[in-house]
């Protein structure tokens, strides 16, 4: 089958794979992961030349081969290197009077511009600068490319922007956490501090009433000490005294 046989078959079938690709990525969109919170920045390295090396060192038979296959199997625009857009890209810096590459690109040029939409809306950023650098490698004058490359600037900074605000949070949240630890061991050494005087008061209060416990208890054997003796003292003058009168007696009745 010649080169413009393909193409022009291409062609037929395009609008019905425009439509599947649609629903594909519709699909994909709708079961595709949500971004992972506090994810990186994209990354601000140079973005890889439009076309891949390899398929640039392509002769023109081998692209055409490549192409054709490419679109049969509905590699379009992906995987990156390997995908229809490129070897006519390649193809077309060949063979730049080839006017078949040039309706091929055309017709391409819409569901890469899809495509590079949908990548910037799940904010896959790379594959959508990829797929945006294809488009402007295909036709520097089409009109979404300032639309496309606005949107890719301003969702890059607004997802930089996002993480920047999630990593001032989660530094937020981290240096509250470590706030709220220290003074939660402020108060428990508190505490502890506050338990130790507390003991330290009922050792020395319990000490001060065993004190005067035993203060009390030595004033009362010392009072019953003295009042046994006060007794013992009346008891022996008594007694003394007693004595002193009988003998008194016996004299006087000795001298009568």
């Amino acid at each position: 089958m010649s080169h413009v046989t393909t193409i022009a078959a291409a062609r037929r079938w395009m609008p019905v794979a425009l439509a599947l690709a649609l629903a594909a990525c519709s699909g994909k969109e709708e079961t595709a992961a949500p971004a992972a919170e506090g994810a990186a920045a994209p990354a601000t390295t140079p973005a890889a030349p439009a076309v891949a090396a390899k398929v640039q060192s392509m002769g023109t038979e081998q692209l055409r081969d490549s192409a054709s296959r490419a679109l049969a199997e509905n590699r379009m625009y992906a995987p990156a290197g390997d995908n229809a857009i490129e070897y006519y890209i390649a193809l077309r810096d060949k063979t730049p009077d080839d006017a078949s590459v040039k309706s091929a690109l055309t017709d391409l040029l819409p569901y890469t511009l899809i495509a590079a939409e949908q990548h910037l809306g799940r904010e896959d950023f790379a594959e959508a600068q990829r797929l945006v650098a294809l488009i402007e490698k295909v036709d520097p004058s089409a009109p979404a490319l300032p639309r496309l490359k606005e949107g890719l600037t301003r969702s890059v900074q607004v997802a930089a922007k996002r993480t920047e605000d999630e990593t001032a949070k989660v530094k937020k949240d981290a240096e509250d956490r470590a706030k709220q630890l220290v003074e939660q061991q402020r108060l428990a050494e508190q505490r502890a501090k506050e338990a130790d005087a507390a003991k330290q008061i009922a050792a020395q209060q319990d000490a001060a009433r065993r004190d005067s416990e035993r203060q009390d208890a030595e004033r009362q054997a010392a009072a019953r000490r003295d009042a046994e003796q006060k007794q013992q003292q009346a008891a022996a003058q008594q007694a003394s005294a007693a004595r002193a009168a009988a003998a008194t007696a016996a004299q006087i009745g000795r001298a009568v």
